[in-house]
């Protein structure tokens, strides 16, 4: 085990991005849940802004863990080749992607208790996660952040295998990645504790990083 939880994660992902020439005006984005986690401590070692969007996996018909697709925001892409190999009926694409589109914006409304978004245009974006598997969420979130404006992003997580850090260099974004082991079963597997994060603990984090903002 690499990290005991996603709070010593976070330290040490926070370390790592001392190294980065970040301005004040950065802003570090956590991708629910547990990158929430991750991300709080992240901004608060950097001592920047805090911030939450809410990228949602489409998954296949009858195995909803294999993501066809991923959205972000008004941001959708989909696996082009998986579609075509699976056969995913049209219908069932439309009305897959938005359920999650209605989730997506459940959360949000649930996680920022009325506050706006922050604006990100002009601004380095940091995304953070508590790690990649196959890279969906992480890569519709820069396109996302990208299209909205961001001058930079950052994909920040402790732990993805090589090939997910290149997809993100392919999308714009500098990958940042403390670990990078080319055998990859699920990110859990680099972690002694990695309960699940309940949403309450989401707003608990966004609402302390509200107050001292």
């Amino acid at each position: 085990m690499l990290f005991e939880d996603r709070q010593d994660a976070g330290r040490k992902l926070g370390e790592a991005l001392k190294s980065f020439s970040l301005e004040k005006t950065a802003l570090v984005i956590g991708l629910p849940r547990g990158g929430v986690v991750v991300a709080a401590i992240v901004a608060q070692t950097l001592g920047l802004t805090l911030d939450v969007i809410a990228p949602r996996k489409i998954g296949a018909p009858g195995n909803p863990e294999l993501a066809i697709g991923a959205l972000a925001g008004n941001e959708t892409m989909y696996h082009k080749e998986l579609l075509e190999s699976l056969g995913v009926d049209p219908s069932f694409l439309e009305s897959e992607t938005a359920k999650e589109k209605k989730e997506a914006e459940r959360r949000l409304s649930l996680y920022r208790k009325g506050r706006p978004p922050l604006s990100i245009r002009g601004k380095t974006v940091i995304l953070v996660d508590d790690g990649i598997a196959t890279g969906a969420t992480m890569i519709v979130s820069i396109r996302f952040v990208l299209k909205q404006g961001a001058k930079r992003c950052i994909a920040a997580v402790p732990v993805a295998p090589p090939e997910a850090v290149e997809k993100i260099q392919k999308e714009g974004a500098e990958p940042l990645s403390l670990y990078t082991p080319s055998s990859f079963y699920a990110v859990s597997q680099f972690y002694n504790s990695f309960s699940e994060t309940p949403d309450s603990e989401v707003i608990r984090l966004l609402s302390h990083a509200a107050e001292e903002g």
